[in-house]
């Protein structure tokens, strides 16, 4: 550069000692634009220079990323690297990400007017002989400035030298997942940039994955020159410090792994990793439905899944890596204290040994299952685990830990890709026959009642089918017909959930079919008679699968309202007629159930079905034109009404037939 040049820019006319730091830092700030980053990089190159300032160029360069990386680089390089991490810090405590309707707003600015702070399209593989490939869209800013920050805190904590670098550590891990926190979208790329963090600081060999969407990293060249740390201490850490500082990385993943986990979309019904279904379909080929995608290929052909995939085995090899053992894991699971939180914004001091640092508990439990389907979905994974996972104490206590801990009322409502590897562990047990013993009924029956309310309450179709798989299955496995029973029995009585009581009818029609076909088919074996094969199990259970319900629709009642339960009690009533029709015309029932007797004794017909026939007809009035209930469902609701009513009037007709047969 000319001397001319030189004294017309202010970045170089002003350099020290032609003014001092603080001077030259001032001039900087209110000089610095795009077109002089190139200027500030050469400048940059002065180790004493940027000894001095560079720490308070942080934030004012971050602004100008991607075009201001190569100078805060220069500053991670040469800088005060002490000081430098409090400026990177604070800077990632600082970042908010923005929201998906506000990049939308900006990609909506008139054309001639984009933001000084963005940087034109990335055009890979350009040159004068060949085109360049689909241009790929600059990820938001506040993505890149996560990106670039974690790279500069790489290189950084490298240049440190202390005998206790966990303090520095323990500061920039706070901070990288209090930004972490905050991110709704781009998930998959700034878990990538953690990942590459932690394997940089651990001196990790496995190679990084590459991104799937273009982002900063591909503008990004690291440099294995640094200069020395200028306050540098020439003791080495000790062992003690050593273990520290690696624990500290290990809870580090953990949280990101609970983090990025539950923050996965279950768009689809795919519930974070799918792993029940996925394991389903691999351990019960029988029950996949023909003509439609499994999950298995549809983790191996789309994309979003496909990197979530890969991301999560990332993550997985990277504790794998830092020596993260499933003991320790398992040991945090079953911790049954709850998991303290520090306060937002608030940052702990840090510790004094590797036993004063927690892992996440639910980013154990999550990587945990991740291991566990992991060794089951591939038949050449090693299995490192001694001891068998059953249902009882091991799953039944994952249920007490993680599920319903905000009251009884949040039963299914966790997030589905925590309900999905919580289940996928009973999976598991139950595909490898390990049910344990339960330590008393009551353990047995609140673990039915849990797993049951899940199936009822989770919005994913998926987990509701497979809490329903596990809760048959278990409750078929207690050895006692009177422990089944009772279950089915309090089901039907106090369950508010009608879906629930459908179940509880199938439960109640496979033992009754089970005990009494077994007992036709060998009449002159000896064994022990069940409950289910006399008439005491109807008896116990019709009070409440055929209640009274000559006053359940009063006429008094808004006639909205009495529809509005009706309706949700439709398939409750649907299931238990189509049982009772089995019942009816199945006549080697007859004798050991003694089925005129339960029609006659229990009033069936004058307490349920004539009710139910008075329903119908008020409501099928309620629904014809200029009716109530037709002005409220509209022309296509009063057709699906219309149907529904006609299926239960079959259902009832059906019974009523099969009675006059008794």
């Amino acid at each position: 550069m000319t001397e001319e040049n030189r004294a017309e820019n202010p970045l170089l006319a002003a350099l020290p000692p032609a003014t001092d730091y603080l001077t030259y830092l001032t001039l900087i700030e209110y000089n610095l634009t795009e077109e002089n980053l190139p200027v500030l990089h050469q400048v940059l190159q002065d180790r004493e220079l940027t000894t001095n300032i560079g720490w308070d160029l942080v934030h004012l360069l971050l602004p100008f990323l991607p075009a201001s990386e190569e100078c805060l680089e220069d500053i991670a390089v040469r800088g005060n690297p002490r000081e430098v991490i409090l400026k990177v810090t604070e800077a990632l405590r600082l970042l908010e990400f923005e929201d998906p309707e506000e990049e939308s707003d900006e990609d909506d600015s008139p054309i001639g007017e984009t933001p000084s702070t963005k940087a034109a399209p990335v055009e890979l593989g350009e040159s004068s002989t060949s085109p360049a490939l689909p241009t790929t869209a600059v990820p938001p800013l506040s993505v890149l400035k996560f990106e670039v920050l974690l790279s500069l805190l790489s290189t950084l904590h490298r240049r440190v030298k202390t005998k206790y670098p966990s303090r520095f550590l323990s500061t920039s891990l706070q901070a990288v997942l209090s930004a972490y926190n905050k991110a709704t979208t781009h998930r998959d790329e700034i878990t990538l940039s953690a990942v590459k963090f932690v394997k940089t600081l651990s001196g990790t060999k496995r190679p990084h994955l590459p991104p799937r969407t273009s982002s900063g990293n591909l503008l990004r060249r690291g440099t294995n020159y640094s200069e020395p740390d200028p306050e540098a201490q020439q003791e080495a850490p000790t062992a003690d410090e050593n273990t520290l500082v690696n624990r500290l990385l290990q809870s580090f993943l953990t949280h990101v792994f609970e983090d990025y986990i539950l923050s996965l979309s279950s768009n689809g019904d795919v519930p974070g990793l799918a792993w029940c279904s996925r394991l389903m379909e691999k351990l019960e080929p029988k029950r996949v439905i023909p003509n439609k995608a499994t999950y298995a290929e549809r983790f191996a052909t789309e994309e979003s899944l496909k990197s979530r995939s890969a991301i999560v085995g990332q993550l997985v090899a990277l504790a794998q890596d830092l020596g993260l053992s499933t003991d320790d894991l398992v040991q945090t699971i079953n911790d049954p204290e709850a998991e303290k939180s520090g306060l937002p914004g608030e940052e702990d001091e840090p510790p004094a040994s590797a036993g004063d640092i927690p892992l996440s508990k639910t980013g154990a439990l999550l990587l945990f299952a991740a291991r566990n389907v992991k060794q089951e979905l591939y038949a050449n994974t090693s299995s490192n685990d001694d001891g068998a996972f059953s249902i009882f104490p091991e799953h039944a206590k994952l249920f007490d830990n993680f599920i319903g801990v905000l009251g009884p009322q949040s039963v299914g409502l966790e997030p589905e890709a925590l309900l999905d590897a919580i289940l996928s562990f009973g999976l598991i047990a139950l595909e490898n026959n390990n049910i344990g013993e339960p330590s008393d009924d009551e353990q047995f029956a609140r673990y039915l009642q849990t797993s049951s309310l899940i199936s009822a309450n989770t919005p994913s179709p998926s987990l509701r089918y497979h809490a329903h798989y596990i809760t048959s299955t278990i409750l078929r496995s207690h050895p006692s017909d009177l422990v089944r029973l009772t279950f089915i029995r309090d089901t039907l009585e106090h369950c508010p959930y009608e879906n629930l009581k459908e179940s509880a009818v199938g439960w109640l029609k496979g033992e009754t079919l089970e005990a009494n076909l077994s007992h036709s088919h060998d009449p002159d074996e000896s064994h022990e008679s069940s409950i289910f094969s006399t008439p005491v199990a109807l008896s116990i259970v019709s009070p409440f699968l055929f209640p009274d319900l000559t006053s359940a629709w009063a006429s008094a009642v808004e006639i909205s309202e009495s529809w509005m339960n009706f309706r949700m009690e439709l398939g409750f009533f649907l299931a238990a007629l189509n049982f009772y029709y089995l019942l009816l015309t199945a006549k080697m029932l007859h004798g050991n159930l003694d089925i005129k007797t339960l029609h006659e004794k229990h009033g069936i017909s004058e307490r349920y079905l004539t009710p139910l026939k008075q329903a119908i007809g008020r409501f099928k009035e309620a629904l014809k034109e200029g009716g109530e209930l037709a002005i409220a469902e509209g022309e296509e609701g009063v057709g699906q009404a219309s149907t529904d009513l006609a299926l239960l009037e079959d259902a009832i007709g059906r019974v009523e037939r099969g009675a006059r047969g008794l």
